[in-house]
């Protein structure tokens, strides 16, 4: 009934003249979910009813057009209802047949269980036999004098997307696949593989002729397929490669260089990629990085990744069978290729604003990947480029330190830095401070973590601030001398550490190990208070309800204190405090116990000493104002812009600007 209903549903739009979106919409309400449209054949269902007549229905094409583009049925139900016609004396049907197949044969794909992967396969092999027959008919008819030119003109197209079809090797291999599941099917192709070469000698030496035996020796070699090794030395292009590195550079700095090792040399051993090109194709796609990233904390993430990251995954490839040659000769004549790519190199000289390839040819040499001799020779013949190519250094870059000499210099600090984290600072702290300050400054901070993640020390040098109350300076009585270094290095652990978080995603800082009972503050916080993509944050959670007399007293100081007092404070209770407390201030504000002014004096006191207060009072903020109504919102939103403004004075304490 279905079937029957199908056809009368085809038949009422055509009378009606729907337009195709019109007759989707409504082919959706006339048979409801259940039957997909290839279960009920709708493909062979609109060919049938377009092309009753001498020339196709253009109507009831376009309703076919619509369901491939829409995907409401599948490349394999229309490969298949197009073999069915058989009347080939129709040529606008023909042509028409030919325009629908290249909507998508250059993209043959299916969605699916394994069967419908195997249907995609028979399908084609069925529209390449329908492709010949039809070429065979048309080739006959070339001999007749007064339809030669239609019958050229017919032939051509047909050859035409022979040739589409099989000019691709993944089409090839989906056609060798169902030569192997039917066998029959496959002699059918034969035979008209025979037909057709009966009837080429009709076209004399003519470019269908050529085009024509083209198509042939293609078709003829599908069954060698995988018996013939093709030599890809010729070949210098590696795109998976490229794209499992770009991906890696992009995506995944922070992670481990064992699974991206074996990533690369699964696709060298499937691809078999001779071992120069292969390192080449790392190079080329590490510089295309370079130049297409986004300029700030990407742009520093691929210079880690190239400069630090890369070298260390060469070094572990190096350890894997590469065959006779030596690895470092490999190497050295992959970065030979390099350097005919002088567009790239140029363009990365120009971005990175410095010489990379000879930064790079260093770095390799230092990690045992190239011998001294080698790399020698290579930065000489590199700077004999560079004398014969205009100069790229502006005048406004002049004075600007490139980045990669910048990140290399980064890393050796990154261990100076986890040592002196690990020392005793209890007699100084002001030593620690004063490392911490200078980390701050400039864009420091980013060159450090940039450096950490590409060279897998990010997560210890997270995990060293994520306890500021362990180091030994916090056992020390608190005192007036103390006070203000404590909030400091409080303050500036706590900032880092979401910047680190924002930058490099949260997973970075937590930990696996634990005790039960014993998770860190920021750890705490992080997890529930802090906003990040994706992340749906509860104002009501216990974690902003915490003890009420703490609250109190937090309310009672921020609003009757000139400034806060420094020496008594634990700052992590400070920080679980802060939101209840904000809570407590814009009730009182909204029922005009507090003013305008007296909010001003309490934000300047939330931000004027440790940044982190106001960090933690507006990711509470924020989770509350999507609770409320618009109408709601206003003193929120101007305690938010308050509180995101920086204090312009000089009661702050040190390092205000950075932090």
């Amino acid at each position: 009934m279905k079937v029957v209903n199908l056809k009368q549903a085809i038949l009422q739009a055509w009378k009606e003249r729907w337009s195709d979106y019109q007759w989707a919409i409504n082919m959706k309400r006339f048979f409801p979910r259940g039957a997909t449209w290839d279960i009920l054949n709708l493909a062979e269902a609109l060919l049938e009813q377009a092309m009753i007549g001498p020339s196709p229905n253009p109507l009831i094409l376009s309703y076919l057009k619509y369901a491939i583009s829409s995907q409401m049925v599948s490349y394999s139900t229309v490969l298949m209802a197009i073999s069915k016609f058989d009347d080939f004396s129709r040529d606008l049907c023909v042509q028409s047949l030919l325009e629908i197949m290249d909507m998508f044969c250059d993209r043959l794909s299916c969605h699916g269980k394994a069967e419908e992967c195997i249907s995609l396969c028979r399908a084609l092999l069925s529209a390449l036999t329908w492709l010949l027959r039809c070429a065979t008919f048309y080739a006959e008819k070339v001999k007749d004098p007064l339809e030669q030119a239609a019958a050229e003109n017919q032939l051509k197209m047909c050859l035409e997307r022979l040739e589409k079809v099989l000019s691709s090797t993944k089409n090839r291999a989906l056609i060798h696949i169902a030569k192997l599941e039917e066998t029959s099917s496959w002699s059918a192709v034969e035979q008209s593989l025979v037909k057709l070469g009966e009837n080429l000698n009709n076209l004399g030496s003519s470019p269908l002729r050529s085009q024509a035996d083209d198509c042939v020796s293609l078709i003829k070699s599908i069954p060698t397929m995988l018996s013939v090794h093709s030599e890809q030395l010729n070949k210098t292009g590696f795109p998976t490669v490229h794209a499992v590195v770009l991906l890696e550079g992009t995506m995944n700095l922070t992670g481990e260089t064992q699974p991206l090792v074996e990533q690369l040399m699964m696709v060298k051993r499937m691809q078999r990629i001779p071992s120069p090109l292969f390192v080449l194709e790392i190079w080329k796609a590490c510089f295309v990085g370079l130049i297409e990233c986004p300029e700030g904390t990407e742009e520093l993430k691929w210079t880690a990744f190239t400069f630090l990251k890369m070298p260390q995954v060469l070094v572990k490839l190096k350890k894997y069978p590469q065959g006779d040659k030596d690895f470092t000769e490999d190497v050295n004549c992959a970065f030979e290729f390099l350097l005919k790519l002088t567009p790239l190199l140029d363009k990365a000289d120009q971005r990175c604003n410095c010489n990379c390839m000879s930064l790079l040819l260093q770095e390799c040499s230092k990690q045992g990947l190239l011998s001294e001799a080698h790399m020698n020779n290579l930065i000489d013949k590199r700077a004999a480029d560079k004398e014969n190519s205009p100069s790229l250094k502006s005048a406004e870059n002049a004075n600007i330190q490139p980045n990669p000499g910048l990140i290399l210099r980064a890393e050796p600090t990154v261990t100076n830095i986890l040592k002196t984290m690990d020392a005793d600072h209890s007699k100084s702290p002001e030593g620690l401070l004063g490392v911490l300050g200078h980390m701050l400054s400039g864009k420091s901070l980013d060159l450090l973590l940039a450096a950490a993640a590409a060279t897998g020390k990010l997560k210890s040098f997270a995990r060293k601030f994520v306890k500021p109350e362990s180091p030994k300076v916090f056992i020390s009585p608190p005192s007036a001398k103390s006070g203000p270094v404590r909030a400091l290095l409080f303050d500036i652990s706590f900032l880092m550490l979401c910047h680190v978080a924002q930058t490099y995603g949260s997973e970075v800082i937590l930990s696996d190990s634990n005790p039960p009972g014993e998770v860190p503050f920021f750890e705490t916080w992080m997890l529930t208070c802090m906003p990040e993509e994706g992340k749906i944050l509860n104002p009501d959670h216990p974690c902003f309800r915490p003890d009420s007399t703490k609250v109190e007293s937090l309310v009672a100081l921020l609003n009757n204190s000139s400034e806060m007092k420094l020496v008594q404070m634990k700052w992590h209770e400070v920080c679980l405090s802060i939101s209840a407390a904000i809570l407590e201030i814009l009730n009182a504000w909204e029922n005009g116990v507090l003013t305008f002014e007296s909010i001003q004096k309490i934000t300047e006191n939330i931000k004027g000493k440790v940044c982190s207060m106001a960090v933690c009072a507006v990711a509470w903020l924020v989770a509350h104002v999507r609770m409320l109504g618009l109408d709601e919102r206003e003193k929120s939103l101007q305690m938010i812009r308050q509180l995101a403004t920086p204090l312009y004075g000089e009661n702050t304490l040190q390092f205000y600007n950075e932090r």
